[in-house]
């Protein structure tokens, strides 16, 4: 008996101790106010930038070409901890600069940009995602609830708020690329400008989520709708119309699909296999992809070819480039969209290390260095 309470005792030593070499102070704000960045939230966000093996090999990368030799773990381990810490810092530093100068963000606004996030995972998915598909899927890309994710949604927005507030002035300096400077980059990337084999068509899907009820469930839906096509086009129109009644069970849209590795990744070689054979104004059979069943008509087929520099910018490029691939641009204005982006962004990491330095010049924080050695 004696034996078990001496080693609850040794246990609950134990955490109280690791309790409060949490709480010990990382680092102190005083800007406006003196706020404390505890050990413990240090340890979480390190912890967050340590479960991407990606994040770490690129960090490891970039001190490694610093050091001009391969960094041990320790060196590895104290320097990520140090950076991090100064990404803190200076988050914190511009929150309190932002709010002495009473730059805030709405909760309309973080709403907006919440329900952006929905489009594009919509966008990914075929359909609407449900409650649980959207929060899983912020945790899966930030590690973060949805709660924790608004929040640090909000302290971005407000540092680039104040960001511009302080330096639009620099921001804005950034000049447009010249027609001249634009046909030297497609002269210089024309390689990167191909149409692949693209079959473009009209699409009634019938989506099914992660359990067999519901994909039993569309199933049957979707061998109603091929039963009722049949060979006939106009039945095949008139359901795409019927689309956006209430409870119809699918949804259809036009859709363009490249013949490359990444669409039959998401699509399924069986897709791939299908759209490929069909000729204008033909309709498939029932195709089944990853989250949904799907019957198209193929309203054109494009053959492979090399762009010239007004050609659009077919949409498996856009969506590379992180752009809605649903709108029309040429090789020509996609480019010198690029370069007036890469422009913006130099301009915007000098404006952001002025900021920096601004806010960290006289004794507007402290590093206590002895308490991050865990």
């Amino acid at each position: 008996m004696k034996r078990i309470i001496f080693v609850l005792i040794g246990l609950l030593t134990a955490i109280s101790g690791f309790s409060q070499a949490s709480l010990q102070p990382a680092a102190t704000i005083n800007l406006i106010r003196t706020e404390v960045i505890t050990v413990g939230q240090l340890r979480a966000e390190v912890e967050r930038f340590e479960s991407s093996q990606q994040q770490v090999q690129l960090f490891r990368m970039q001190l490694a070409q610093e050091m001009g030799r391969t960094p041990t773990d320790a060196e590895l381990n104290r320097r990520l901890r140090l950076h991090i810490l100064d990404v803190i810092i200076n988050e914190r530093l511009a929150l309190q600069a932002a709010e002495r100068d009473r730059i805030m963000i709405s909760d309309n606004e973080i709403n907006q940009q919440m329900q952006q996030l929905r489009g594009v995972l919509a966008q990914q998915l075929g359909r609407p995602p449900t409650d649980a598909e959207f929060e899983r899927a912020i945790r899966e890309e930030s590690g973060l609830s949805v709660a924790e994710f608004r929040d640090q949604m909000r302290r971005q927005m407000v540092v680039q708020r104040y960001l511009l507030h302080t330096k639009g002035d620099l921001i804005n300096s950034a000049r447009p690329p010249t027609d001249e400077e634009i046909q030297r980059e497609f002269n210089l990337r024309r390689g990167d400008f191909v149409r692949p084999e693209t079959v473009e068509f009209v699409a009634i899907q019938i989506p099914f989520g992660n359990n067999a009820a519901s994909r039993t469930a569309a199933r049957t839906r979707a061998d109603q709708l091929i039963r009722e096509i049949g060979s006939n086009m106009a039945v095949f129109d008139r359901l795409v119309e019927e689309s956006v009644l209430p409870n119809s069970g699918f949804n259809a849209g036009p859709g363009s699909l490249p013949r490359i590795p990444e669409a039959q990744a998401q699509f399924g070689q069986d897709f791939i296999n299908v759209a490929f054979t069909l000729q204008q104004g033909q309709v498939s059979r029932l195709i089944e992809t990853p989250n949904a069943y799907m019957i198209i008509k193929v309203t054109r087929n494009l053959e492979f070819r090399v762009l010239e520099i007004d050609d659009l910018v077919p949409p498996h490029i856009l969506m590379q480039a992180g752009v809605d691939p649903r709108i029309n641009v040429s090789v020509r204005n996609f480019l010198g969209q690029l370069l007036g982006l890469q422009r913006q962004q130099t301009v915007l990491a000098q404006a952001s290390q002025e900021l920096v330095t601004e806010l960290r010049t006289g004794r507007t924080f402290q590093i206590f260095e002895n308490n991050i050695n865990w």
